[in-house]
Parts: structure tokens; C-alpha cells; sequence
């Protein structure tokens, strides 16, 4: 797999591939960071944050726009993710991290029709407990990830998206995901049951 050396921005989320990330940026090592990828149109690595470090796989991504630039330089951008790496080595040359990294290629497994009509059922019934609302239609992007584009539309726990990005076949990154929607929807369920009540006092109709 392809090797390169990028800089690290380590955050407390996950990136995924195809996803949008808006970001403001504030810190003086990371205005001077995002300035360098801007000139040099490269991409940096998003990698989450764990409690001693950082994860071993994240996702690179681009500046795609520049909202705002403040005097004192601060920034707010929009970034769009574009591959999971693994983090070969780490650098601290530069005022910033830095990491050597493989870029990780997907096993190009089909995905039946069926699990993704699954997924894509699943998908809408906690989007509907979530949000009140059935989702906007999302259609298939050539070359893309499902699996990738619908996590990012809901609330799941970090290290369920973790995995997902580490996951190298979008059989198994839908696989995974029908699973986790399914462990979730009783919850969001149960969670939209108490509101219910609440707001009605605890009263139901008779």
C-alpha cells in the first residue's frame, strides 16, 4: 500500500471517508498547520484521540473550503474526509504531529442487495426515533461507502465509528453497522417513549 508522511490532527471524533467536517481552527500550531496543507493542496490525517494517545487508523482529509479568516488568523473551515491510513511512525519535528502512514485499500467484496436494503431499513427507523422525521433519499455514490455516509448521520458511540474506518470491506462495514442499529433502536425507542410521556405529563389517551 501506498506510504506517505502527513500531518496529524488528533480530535476527539472520527472522520470517515466521504464525510464532511467543519472545524475552527485557533490553536497557533494548527492555523500554521492548516496553512501549510492549504498552500501545498495535501491533505492531513483526523485521527481520534484516546486517553493514552492517539488511535493507530484514521482518515485523511482536505481543506475543501475556507468559511472565515480572522485576523489573529483563526480560521473556520470545511474539510471533507478522503481514506483511512494506518500510522506506521510518528514525528515531532514540526510544531504539530506529524506520522508516516499506509493508506488502506478496501477488499473489494460485493455486497448483496439484501444487506443493504437492510441496512438502508434500519437506517431510516432510527433516523425516524431520532429525528421525527424519515431521512432525505441518499442514493449509492460510485466507489463510495453506504456504511460510511449513514454513520455519519447518526449519533453512534465513537468506538462503534472506530471500528467502521478499520474495517477494510463495505460487506463488512454493513454487516456491522445492521448490527449496531439494531442493538440501538430499542433504546431510541424506549428513549422517545419517556419524552413522549413527559411532555404529555404522563398522561396517555384512553
Amino acid at each position: 500500500m501506498p506510504i506517505r508522511r502527513i500531518p496529524l490532527f488528533p480530535l476527539e471524533l472520527v472522520l470517515l471517508p466521504g464525510n464532511i467536517l467543519p472545524l475552527h481552527i485557533f490553536e497557533p500550531r494548527y492555523k500554521l498547520m492548516i496553512q501549510h496543507v492549504v498552500d501545498r493542496s495535501e491533505p492531513f490525517g483526523v485521527v481520534l484521540a484516546i486517553e493514552n494517545g492517539i488511535a493507530a487508523v484514521g482518515c485523511t482529509a482536505i481543506v475543501a473550503r475556507i468559511h472565515k479568516t480572522y485576523e489573529d488568523g483563526r480560521m473556520d473551515i470545511e474539510t471533507l474526509g478522503e481514506a483511512a491510513y494506518r500510522i506506521a511512525e510518528l514525528h515531532e519535528s514540526q510544531p504539530y504531529l506529524e506520522a508516516t502512514v499506509e493508506m488502506l485499500a478496501d477488499d473489494l467484496i460485493p455486497v448483496p442487495l439484501a444487506v443493504t436494503e437492510e441496512l438502508r431499513t434500519a437506517f431510516a427507523q432510527c433516523h425516524l426515533l431520532i429525528h421525527g422525521s424519515s431521512p432525505s433519499p441518499i442514493d449509492d455514490v460510485p466507489g463510495g461507502s453506504l456504511a460510511y455516509r449513514l454513520a455519519g448521520e447518526l449519533p453512534l458511540d465513537l468506538t462503534v465509528v472506530q471500528h467502521l474506518l478499520e474495517l477494510r470491506s463495505e460487506f463488512e462495514r454493513q454487516r456491522n453497522l445492521i448490527e449496531r442499529l439494531n442493538q440501538l433502536l430499542p433504546m431510541l425507542a424506549r428513549t422517545r417513549e419517556i419524552r413522549s410521556r413527559a411532555g404529555s405529563n404522563g398522561h396517555g389517551l384512553n
